[in-house]
């Protein structure tokens, strides 16, 4: 790993052990320590998910015109603000203000990083780097929780504020190491090449000429189907942790407040014991059967919490089938880590790498407010049974759409390391790389490009 990009993973660690004092804890400021009512705690909520979907159709545009640093440094301004305004307000409207600043400053933010590890990396490296990436953000949010249960009083309102103070100095922290990053400029010779030859068609690689950067992104089957698969992903997972499961967790399961806390710690532990075991493993596989194994090891993980409540006589046995479930998608989110998101990177063409990643941030976005609204509707109802089939279905399509993600997928996109072994063959990284961004837009090579250049050098005149 290199300099700069161990600069990124060390700041964005310290944000996720800052956003670790805080996260736990949203729902219970507001509502409690605040005396605002649960309902405008659930508004701040979707205050939250409501500014990061409003921002992040934009972002990818901008990523790609101005470059992902300014971006990700507005981001951390802006998420600095609402979360220090979070622990000084006191009323709803700046409650909801706060909130509505943060959730769009961490949107932002998200894809800001996720480009410039992508500008950072290769692509025989962009596993490993997004892999821990999301080892870091969970041993940081894991930390930063723990230390946040031990500092917090529901009783003191300055407790709460110290948190969220805690937390604006981090995101600041983060402005100031990533000010430090030395991006590698993206006007060289690969992107040159690039250029030259996407302009032998009268377009070019940032969109303008052949339509909005939307138009073609959607025109991307693969990656549209990916973003398909993600929102499904995202939906089944991340959205049920603290609404449907959790909710199935205390009334079907039986457990105890406490004993889903322990589930969530199975959950990170899970992540940061396996991470890189994980990586070693799926290293050489084809992405879209990790992923297709993903669906059903989450598929045993639900039907594991469904057997959970259906044996309340033998509570040992259901608390310990429903820590396994969490655990079990904790195994899952190691496995899709070092997948998707490189995936996502390596879909996109030269110049809308951001633009791609604003859009995966956003279907994630999507699952992750969907989720909870479902699973709460749902387990308000007391529609568990019909929750847990739901949700094993969706799994189950995880599978069933990975799958057919890999019939659309190139060989060397699937699966990096043909890529790398290309690499070999054509005698060096960046003209292989550069070879194979040219291929995925579907224009000349730099091979083909400097067989251009030079026949039109020597062809004489008149």
């Amino acid at each position: 790993m290199g300099a700069q990009l161990r600069r990124i993973q060390l700041g964005n660690a310290l944000s996720a052990f800052g956003s670790g004092f805080t996260v736990p804890y949203l729902f219970v400021y507001v509502a409690n320590v605040r005396e605002l009512g649960a309902g405008t705690a659930g508004a701040v909520l979707a205050a939250f998910a409501a500014a990061a979907l409003f921002v992040l159709p934009f972002v990818g545009r901008v990523i790609d015109r101005r470059g992902p640093l300014p971006v990700a440094l507005a981001g951390t301004a802006a998420a600095a603000v609402g979360a220090l305004g979070f622990g000084l307000s006191g009323t709803t409207s700046t409650v909801m203000a706060s909130a509505a600043l943060m959730g769009a400053g961490i949107a932002v933010l998200q894809p800001g990083l996720a480009t410039m590890i992508v500008w950072c990396s290769s692509t025989a490296t962009r596993a490993r780097a997004f892999a821990t990436q999301f080892f870091l953000n969970n041993l940081g949010m894991g930390l930063g929780g723990l230390l946040g249960g031990q500092l917090v009083d529901e009783h003191r309102a300055s407790s709460f504020t110290l948190l969220f103070s805690v937390e604006a100095a981090m995101f600041l922290v983060l402005a100031g190491v990533l000010l430090t990053v030395r991006l590698p400029r993206t006007g060289g010779a690969e992107q040159v090449l690039i250029e030259a030859a996407g302009d032998t068609k009268g377009t070019s690689s940032t969109g303008r000429g052949s339509g909005d950067g939307w138009r073609r992104l959607l025109a991307d089957r693969p990656m549209v189907l990916l973003c398909v698969l993600g929102f499904v992903l995202f939906f089944a997972c991340y959205g049920q942790f603290e609404s449907g499961l959790a909710a199935y967790g205390v009334e079907v399961t039986g457990i105890s407040t406490s004993t889903l806390g322990l589930a969530l710690f199975a959950n990170t532990a899970m992540i940061v014991l396996t991470q890189f075991v994980v990586l070693r493993l799926v290293d050489g596989r084809r992405r879209s059967r990790v992923i297709a194994l993903v669906g059903l090891i989450w598929t045993v993980a639900w039907l594991a919490a469904g057997i959970s409540g259906l044996v309340p006589h033998a509570q040992a046995v259901a608390t310990a089938l429903l820590i396994a479930t969490y655990a079990l998608f904790g195994v899952g989110e190691a496995m899709l880590s070092p997948t998707v998101a490189p995936l996502v990177a390596d879909l996109a063409p030269a110049r809308m790498v951001g633009q791609y990643n604003s859009a995966f941030a956003l279907v994630k976005q999507l699952g992750v407010s969907v989720g909870p609204a479902v699973g709460g509707l749902m387990a308000a109802q007391g529609a568990y049974a019909a929750y847990i089939v739901l949700l094993t279905g969706c799994s189950l399509g995880v599978t069933g759409l990975a799958l057919l993600l890999g019939r659309r997928l190139r060989p060397e996109q699937d699966n990096p390391r043909l890529r790398t072994s290309r690499v070999v063959r054509r005698g060096g990284d960046g003209a292989a790389e550069c070879e194979e961004r040219a291929e995925d837009e579907g224009r000349p090579g730099p091979r083909e490009t400097a067989a251009v250049a030079s026949t039109t050098a020597v062809a004489p005149l008149g």
